[in-house]
């Protein structure tokens, strides 16, 4: 399939920032990437909506950017947030990706300031002209309340440096003119539509279920890449009761890191405003994750 970052189809993996005692736990975040590399993760992805970026500070984003680079030690590939609703602070954060030695940088549509299209559009051409290294448009307007239409995105598509998107749109109407316009590589956002859109031509996900079964995610796409529909289809209908009941508990990444910690891989620690779960909505938690076999 003739995309413009095939190098990056398969599962990449939204990181969680583990924290212990307030501070970000660094040896767990080694751990994480052995985790990773070992179940054979294409890539991952620090200090993302996952990584709980909007509460690390610069000093802590650029830090957990660096180690997670080092522990990546070229063993798998490293795409590191580095989006925000200033473009002068997306253009600081996306040069120190590339400094740091990431592979390519995840990149959020500017969110709250809600600018027009032509506004994302040069946001966008600003970081694509300052770096080397791939850029991933990420568009998820629940998030941002802004969606990057199809056709600005096909207009950035222009741009050598603009390689993938992270599609968080949950409408596979607008992926499938994507896909249909450009030779961008789209990746899913949304861990129970991964399937779906490697139908239509995607080519994998940015996960947050990967962060416990990142072995499981990789074989529903590589059934799929193999032409095996039934095992695809299979792998699919297991992992997507825990997308639907683990992830809709609350707001990522409060379930997923919870879940990490019922796994004995976290300690479970959130940053205020985000609060953990309550006794029942763990209590569902646990039955989920037994239902699937994993405790």
């Amino acid at each position: 399939m003739n995309t413009r970052a095939e190098e990056y189809a398969g599962l990449s993996v939204a990181l969680t920032t583990p924290f212990r005692n307030g501070q970000v736990d660094y040896p767990a975040l080694q751990a994480q990437v052995d985790f990773q590399v070992e179940a054979g993760a294409t890539c991952v992805c620090p200090v993302g909506t996952t990584g709980e970026s909007p509460t690390l500070s610069h000093e802590e984003h650029e830090r957990v950017v660096k180690a997670v680079v080092e522990a990546a030690a070229g063993r798998v590939k490293v795409m590191a947030g580095s989006g925000s609703n200033s473009t002068e602070e997306a253009l600081r954060l996306t040069r120190w990706a590339a400094k740091s030695g990431s592979d390519a940088a995840l990149v959020v549509a500017p969110y709250y300031n809600k600018p027009n299209q032509d506004g994302i559009l040069a946001h966008f051409k600003a970081l694509a002209e300052a770096v080397d290294i791939p850029i991933c448009v990420y568009n998820i307007p629940g998030r941002t309340a802004k969606n990057i239409e199809p056709e600005t995105i096909l207009r950035m598509a222009e741009m050598p440096n603009i390689k993938m998107v992270k599609e968080a749109t949950g409408s596979m109407d607008q992926a499938s003119q994507i896909l249909a316009g450009s030779d961008l590589t789209v990746l899913s956002g949304d861990d129970s539509l991964t399937l779906p859109l490697l139908a239509i031509g995607g080519r994998g996900v940015i996960s947050v279920v990967g962060n416990i079964f990142p072995k499981d995610v990789i074989a529903m796409i590589s059934a799929f890449e193999a032409g095996d529909m039934q095992a695809a289809r299979r792998w699919h209908h297991k992992l997507f009761p825990l997308c639907r009941e683990m992830l809709g508990l609350s707001t990522n990444p409060i379930p997923i890191k919870a879940a990490m910690k019922v796994l004995g891989r976290d300690t479970g620690e959130l940053r205020m405003p985000l609060t953990p779960l309550s006794a029942d909505q763990e209590a569902s938690l646990r039955a989920t994750l037994a239902a699937y076999g994993a405790c």
